[in-house]
């Protein structure tokens, strides 16, 4: 016990704590989102573009570099939408080339000019114990938001996450509301990108989702497993990272990746099997009457 409340008594590790866990929460939430409608490569790729924008706001404002890295990351996904549904190009080209790009632009206008602002290592791979009072604020705020989000549309999303088809002709505005997530993805990775690093970030928007796949058919039950999942990892990874004297980005990561081991080899990978249809007993009459 005096093992575990001793890092307890340094102010940066309480706060690195708490912003490790929130992350973690946030990103498990958002992330079976991702996971269920096969877009684990958009996260992925959404965090290097917003890394562009980071690197690019800087040579005109330093202080309002996450404006500027939202606002690319925004425009990103709109791109790569646009560009998907031409039909010529699928999404995960449109993905390869615009976000690859992106960050190309970002590492390019780091060894140009420099920066004043964070710097280029703790932007690729985060730097929990530096973050500001204002950045834990904006995470809490899109945390908030995204349970708002997800909580005001909950039906129209879940309908449009399992037969997007179906939920258009029954009068969901799917364009809209995908369009609306991938404002919310962005904002969600551009939150935490301070704080695990934008090589990482992708890494926990997919592992808790993916581990409460394994775990359970039920929709709802996955949103909130996957949730604590990510504030565990959060947790853990901040401790081991504590006592073992690695960065904690790269800890958090690792500490969900050996659970993604432990759950596989328990279930047998039963959940990476499975469809992506919901348990019919537990949720089919919210799909039925998920678009009205």
């Amino acid at each position: 016990m005096d093992l575990l409340l001793e890092p307890l008594t340094y102010d940066f590790f309480t706060k690195g704590l708490l912003v490790a866990g929130l992350s973690g929460a946030l990103l498990g939430f958002i992330g079976v989102f991702i996971v269920l409608r096969g877009m684990s490569y958009i996260g992925h790729g959404l965090s290097h573009s917003i890394f562009g924008g980071f690197a690019a706001a800087q040579l005109f404002a330093a202080q309002f570099y996450l404006l500027g890295a939202g606002i690319w990351g925004i425009a990103s996904a709109i791109a790569i939408t646009t560009v998907a549904k031409r039909g010529r190009v699928g999404a995960d080209a449109a993905i390869g080339v615009i976000t690859t790009a992106s960050f190309a632009l970002g590492v390019a206008l780091f060894a140009k000019f420099g920066t004043s602002g964070p710097s280029f290592e703790n932007a690729l791979f985060g730097s929990i114990l530096g973050i500001s009072p204002e950045q834990i604020f904006g995470l809490v705020a899109i945390t908030i938001l995204t349970g708002a989000f997800v909580f005001l549309r909950y039906r129209a999303l879940l309908f449009t996450t399992f037969d997007p088809d179906v939920a258009d002709v029954s009068g969901v505005r799917v364009g809209r509301l995908e369009a609306m997530l991938m404002v919310i993805l962005s904002l969600a990775i551009l939150a935490t990108l301070t704080v695990i690093g934008v090589t990482l970030v992708a890494a926990m928007l997919v592992i808790p989702a993916v581990i409460a796949r394994m775990l359970t058919d039920s929709f709802a039950r996955m949103l909130i497993m996957s949730t604590v999942i990510g504030i565990a990892c959060g947790v853990i990874g901040m401790y081991v990272s504590y006592f073992a004297g690695v960065p904690s980005g790269t800890m958090i990561v690792l500490v969900g990746a050996f659970l993604f081991v432990i759950v596989l080899a328990v279930t047998g990978g039963r959940g990476l099997r499975r469809s992506a249809g919901l348990d019919s007993h537990a949720e089919g009459p919210v799909l039925a009457t998920a678009g009205r």
